[in-house]
């Protein structure tokens, strides 16, 4: 059997990068700022292949529930071949 340790690497990796990345945004955010001083913005908590959705506006909504879909759907899909190829 294959040694895991290389993914258990990937997905501490992949969690710094995601942590980095959001201090990036907030740091670019608070530095440009915004001329009329609304901001708008969404985002989602994926729990299994349940998402939870949040947002300000019906644009960032719609934008967050079509990338949570997908992602939700390459999840699945994920899982499926994993348990028929790889079990």
């Amino acid at each position: 059997m294959a040694s895991l340790e290389p993914l258990y690497t990937l997905g501490v990796t992949l969690i710094f990068v995601g942590a980095l990345v959001i201090v990036i945004a907030i740091l670019l955010l608070s530095v440009s700022g915004t001329k009329d001083g609304k901001m708008k913005g969404g985002g989602a908590i994926i729990i299994g292949p349940v998402p939870i959705i949040f947002g300000t506006d019906k644009e960032s909504l719609r934008t967050v529930t079509l990338l949570s879909l997908v992602l939700t759907v390459l999840l699945v899909a994920a899982t499926i071949l994993y348990y028929f190829f790889l079990r």
